[in-house]
């Protein structure tokens, strides 16, 4: 059952379009990983999700119901949201924002505050100004504020942003407890790419506005796989080389010394030779695993049109 989708989502500002058609389909229970280069239109398109922005045409549903109807509110209030930079009072503490928060949205705080400050870890600045704390401290202090009233749908927008090292694992276990134990169904935009793929049941890729792929991790996982990286010192003449005289077809050039072939089962020694009797200096030929970012780069680059 999908708990959250789109139909045909588009918005223009300014005679740009930054959302194309975009239609995204969530299911229950899983996590969502939203993820495309800057600009193209992640944090825009959780605004229209989240009412913020009214979209020139289609619609989102949400548990079945679409938004923009006598349920909008309701429907609202069932969802936890961070979206771009969070926002606090500064001259407040943590605790006191969150108990603006709960009296706004009319939260019973006096467990629920102490609850979230404990599984964020934040407990000990609970009570400092908010203008003290760093930027991965305000980041947990605004995930707090979204789980608070235990939202069935958490949408995120990239909440690893300012984290340490420490902080991210911290934060992606998190999410994964979230999931687990109180079966939230969460939507994050992100730009870190292998923590996507640690926890992300399916993935979106959008660029310029439009949505490129929406597939499974396990599906990704299928497709990905080894690959060989060539290092040369003519990337051109070595491409026509590959496809011409080797018939090689999944080929990418990375940039003016690199060059990606997939899904060949063609013998590296091959390879090397045909380069290197036909003038091609070959630095260096090595196989290599896919990730969730080499499919995201293959994915952006085979659709450049788009």
């Amino acid at each position: 059952m999908n708990i959250l989708e789109t139909n045909k989502i588009s918005k223009t500002y300014r005679k740009r379009k930054v959302i194309n058609n975009v239609s995204l389909h969530m299911k229950q229970g899983e996590i969502y990983g939203f993820v495309g280069p800057n600009g193209s239109g992640k944090s825009t398109f959780l605004k229209i999700i989240l009412n913020l922005v009214t979209p020139d045409n289609g619609y989102v549903k949400l548990f079945d119901k679409k938004m923009n109807s006598s349920h909008t509110y309701k429907l609202l209030s069932d969802i936890g949201s961070i979206i771009e930079y969070p926002y606090f009072y500064t001259k407040l503490t943590g605790r006191e924002n969150l108990q603006l928060h709960c009296e706004y949205m009319k939260i019973p705080a006096l467990t629920k505050i102490d609850d979230v400050l404990e599984l964020l870890k934040i407990e000990d600045a609970a009570d400092k100004v908010v203008e003290s704390y760093s930027v991965g401290m305000k980041q947990r202090l605004a995930i707090a504020r979204a789980i608070i009233s235990n939202p069935s749908v958490l949408i995120l927008d990239e909440p690893l942003n300012g984290l340490d090292p420490e902080g991210i694992v911290e934060v992606r276990n998190l999410i994964l407890d979230l999931k687990k134990e109180r079966k939230m169904s969460i939507l994050i935009s992100s730009h870190i790419l292998s923590e996507m793929e640690l926890i992300a049941d399916t993935i979106g890729i959008i660029k310029n506005g439009k949505l490129l792929t929406e597939t499974s991790m396990e599906e990704i996982h299928k497709k990905i796989g080894k690959y060989r990286k060539l290092e040369v010192d003519n990337t051109q003449k070595a491409k026509i080389l590959l496809e011409d005289t080797m018939g090689i077809k999944n080929i990418q050039i990375l940039n003016n010394k690199e060059i990606y072939i997939y899904n060949s089962l063609v013998n590296g020694k091959e390879i090397s030779k045909v380069l290197v009797e036909n003038g091609v200096g070959l630095e260096k030929l090595e196989v290599c695993e896919q990730s969730l970012e080499d499919y995201f780069f293959e994915v952006i680059n085979r659709r450049k049109g788009g």
